[in-house]
């Protein structure tokens, strides 16, 4: 088991194409340590009217917001050591979500992060975003991106 040196990341969001991306690492790089990561938004565009409110303290969004990608983290975790990883759950809130996931892998000094795709292309890509694809051109390190099985379009 590789357990010396730094961790890989392992970017997961509850989806399933982050389990899938979590099983194809660990049949791909075998049992290592990994940090999960959840990036949770800072602040969702509903929550930023209701930060508006005297009522609601604008920092208590941010706080339900990590809480929420603490659970997820920590889900993926789980999902990674039955996997064989010796894995930690983390979790951040940053917008754009690819920033949190290469300031963390620079930290960290990854070897590689995994991530998984959801398989958008073309508009669909630029109208919903690719975070896989901006962790890649972003990263300055080896990114592993698991696509959805073929049979799923």
């Amino acid at each position: 088991m590789r357990m010396d040196g730094p961790p890989i990341l392992i970017c997961y969001d509850g989806s399933p194409e982050a389990a899938r991306a979590i099983e194809v690492a660990a049949g791909l790089l075998g049992p290592r340590r990994a940090v999960v990561l959840d990036v949770g938004q800072v602040i969702t565009p509903a929550e930023s009217i209701a930060t508006l409110s005297p009522v609601v303290p604008g920092a208590a969004f941010e706080d339900m917001n990590l809480d929420d990608a603490s659970s997820v983290a920590a889900h993926g975790a789980q999902l990674a050591r039955a996997s064989g990883f010796e894995a930690e759950a983390r979790a951040g809130l940053s917008a754009p979500t690819w920033d949190e996931v290469v300031h963390v892998a620079d930290e960290l000094d990854a070897p590689v992060i995994v991530t998984g795709s959801r398989g958008f292309s073309g508009v669909h890509e630029r109208l919903e975003g690719s975070v896989s694809h901006e962790v890649a051109e972003h990263a300055g390190r080896p990114v592993l991106i698991v696509p959805p099985p073929h049979d799923v379009h």
